[in-house]
């Protein structure tokens, strides 16, 4: 009788457990299903047409369509330049408020989480009106230029910044998850206290442990750089978004086309990073 409970005790843990992993599995494929389906679905629009068949040649045309390669640069550009001002901007920011005003922390959070609530449309008429306004009244002063370079639409500036405060949500909530799981001031007393310089100590001591925070919230950049469209297209700018819109009204195969090509790179660029964050820490 001993023995049969413990084969039933046995039997009983074996089956508790198999349930979470089925339940994980069946999670997993729905999931995937979610993502997949309308992915191969949207692949299959663009390689296939009732009169020729299955055809690649919408993807083909990538590299010759007037305003590809130009608009897909552009909008690279302002993304690399949105993230180094981000975190420039965002990083000292809270190491300061971490190491010399706690109390400040619920302030720098209200702030930084200010852009979700503000609507994208309010937002870049603000902007709208400030750059017309501004190009009036600076007319008669040495800041007239500055504001006419901004507006550079080879490199618009204004984009980048208007980038910045968008994207401000989300880069401040992965520095605070990654910030939260280090001990910042013993890390930057201890440095200090060897004669570290305080660039010193951003660059070598509080980046290096910040890797996975850093890499997320420039990939969270990156995604709103490449899909945002209202603020680039009411401003009058054509980077990737605002190409893919003007595009999809003659050539509807080749603007879905775009968009799963640029989703696979942004897919492709996350795996990379992983691939080597993860290396490190096994290296570790």
């Amino acid at each position: 009788m001993a023995a049969l409970t413990g084969l039933e005790r046995v039997s009983g843990d074996v089956s508790r457990r198999s349930r979470p992993r089925a339940w994980r599995g069946l999670v997993f494929a729905l999931a995937a299903a979610y993502f997949l389906i309308p992915l191969c679905t949207s692949l299959w629009y663009t390689v296939h047409t009732p009169a020729t068949g299955v055809s690649f040649a919408p993807y083909g045309e990538l590299l010759t369509a007037d305003g590809f390669v130009r608009s897909l640069t552009l909008s690279l550009g302002l993304a690399l330049a949105t993230i180094v001002l981000v975190l420039l901007l965002t990083l000292p920011a809270m190491l300061a408020v971490r190491l010399f005003a706690p109390r400040l922390r619920p302030v720098m959070e209200v702030i930084c989480t200010l852009p979700l609530v503000v609507p994208p449309i309010t937002f870049v008429a603000g902007i709208g009106t400030t750059l017309r306004n501004g190009t009036e009244l600076l007319e008669p002063t040495p800041f007239w230029a500055t504001i006419i370079a901004v507006q550079d639409p080879g490199f618009p500036v204004v984009l980048v910044l208007a980038y910045v405060v968008l994207v401000l949500p989300f880069v401040y909530r992965s520095l605070d998850a990654g910030l939260r799981t280090m001990d910042v001031r013993t890390l930057v007393e201890a440095a200090r206290n060897l004669g570290a310089s305080w660039p010193y100590v951003l660059a070598r001591v509080v980046v290096p442990n910040l890797r996975s925070a850093l890499a997320s919230a420039s990939f969270l950049t990156l995604a709103l750089v490449l899909g945002e469209y209202t603020v680039a297209s009411l401003l009058g700018y054509e980077p990737f978004a605002v190409w893919i819109v003007t595009v999809s009204g003659s050539k509807g195969q080749l603007s879905v086309a775009v968009s799963i090509l640029s989703l696979l790179l942004i897919w492709l660029l996350l795996l990379a990073v992983s691939t080597v964050f993860g290396k490190k820490k096994e290296g570790k």
